[in-house]
């Protein structure tokens, strides 16, 4: 009967992971570029008991342990680009992300998302600048973000000048991403990180006036939720059955 009770133990941790896995991703539907993480299960199985092991066929066999739980980042799956118009908004089509500098001195990972200029005068994502480190005049209007991301704008005689270009980076292998906090990403110690220009090696390009959408279904997550707060009470029942049965197993040798 303790088995009955480690097995749905086991089984109640993974699903109370599962439940706050989904709960994040239903609650960053609406955060720009972030990418949901997908619930995995496996089922685990343990050895059988030690007083059978010493028959040559009982050694292989196996019984019941419960259930694994594990995620899957689903970070190269892009959301739809939105318009919305607004110069300063910029998303990706494609592989690649914005290098920033964070308040730590970190580099972190962006999406995209609303861009602004800092107290310092340089382009910025939430105040932290781009490591590109485009410097924006106080006199500068129109500005304009190519799609090989060539930043440019008007000065107050009319002049269009170029203030730079933000360029990208794309990681190896979505394992070797770390999330940050909603919508940023930073590399592990020992990823390869390769930069290049938007629109070149394999990298995507600039969009302007536009955002990339969480990659969250709702409709889907809702459905999964409810299944999982099933899966959960279920397990919850079979904790309370096994302690029945033990507390009248113990009646009985009374």
């Amino acid at each position: 009967m303790n088995e009955a009770l480690e097995v749905a133990a086991v089984s109640l941790r993974a699903q109370q992971r599962a439940l706050e896995t989904m709960a994040n991703n239903i609650a960053n539907v609406n955060t720009p570029a972030f990418k949901r993480s997908d619930v995995l299960f496996a089922e685990v199985v343990g050895m059988a008991p030690a007083a059978a092991r010493g028959e040559a066929l009982a050694a292989a066999s196996t019984r019941p342990g419960g259930v694994h739980f594990g995620t899957r980042d689903m970070i190269a799956l892009q959301g739809e680009l939105r318009t919305t118009g607004n110069a300063l908004d910029i998303a990706i089509d494609g592989r690649g992300f914005i290098e920033i500098a964070g308040p730590e001195g970190e580099t972190l990972l962006w999406r995209g998302g609303r861009l602004g200029v800092n107290r310092d005068g340089f382009l910025a994502a939430d105040g932290n600048p781009l490591r590109s480190l485009i410097a924006i005049p106080d006199d500068a209007s129109e500005l304009a973000i190519a799609s090989d991301g060539v930043v440019s704008a008007k000065t107050s005689d009319g002049e269009t000048v170029e203030l730079g270009r933000i360029t990208l980076v794309r990681v190896d292998g979505d394992a070797s991403l770390e999330r940050a906090r909603a919508g940023l990403y930073r590399a592990a110690e020992d990823a390869r990180v390769t930069e290049a220009a938007a629109g070149e090696d394999g990298m995507g390009i600039f969009a302007q006036g536009m955002v990339e959408e969480s990659n969250v279904d709702f409709s889907a997550a809702m459905v999964q939720l409810l299944m999982i707060q099933r899966a959960y009470a279920a397990n919850a029942q079979v904790v309370q059955a096994a302690d029945q049965l033990s507390a009248l197993s113990n009646n009985l040798k009374r």
